[in-house]
């Protein structure tokens, strides 16, 4: 496959070499980069929940008991794109469940249970 003289650029079978390549090499990466994406918004999730527990902590001591409403928590400021699924305070005890549309799990904060925090697949 010689150009002529004075003709430069590729044949059309080098071009659909090349765009076929290229396809190949990205039909393998956009799988393996979803399922980052995915754990890196399940780490956020987590994040956030661990930093509204602290936020309630934090009120419980200037109020002596625990809010109801996560959004006016000092110091607390969901990342983007987190939703405060739930958010429920007592003298004693309080439930916070955030959640992310892109994540594969959401998370809850609950002083009542064995096991304060969980996180449970969608």
């Amino acid at each position: 496959m010689h150009a002529r003289r004075g003709q430069q650029g590729l044949t059309l079978v080098e071009l659909l070499v090349v765009v076929s390549v290229i396809g190949i090499l990205a039909a393998t990466a956009l799988p393996q980069f979803a399922g980052r994406q995915q754990g890196a918004f399940d780490a956020r999730v987590q994040h956030d929940t661990r930093h509204a527990a602290t936020a309630q902590e934090a009120y419980f001591n200037d109020h002596l008991a625990y809010s109801s409403n996560c959004l006016a928590l000092p110091d607390f400021q969901p990342s983007d794109g987190i939703v405060v699924e739930e958010c429920t305070g007592t003298i004693s005890s309080f439930r916070v469940t955030l959640d992310h549309p892109s994540a594969g799990e959401t998370c809850t904060w609950d002083t009542t249970a064995d096991e304060v925090l969980t996180c449970a697949a969608k």
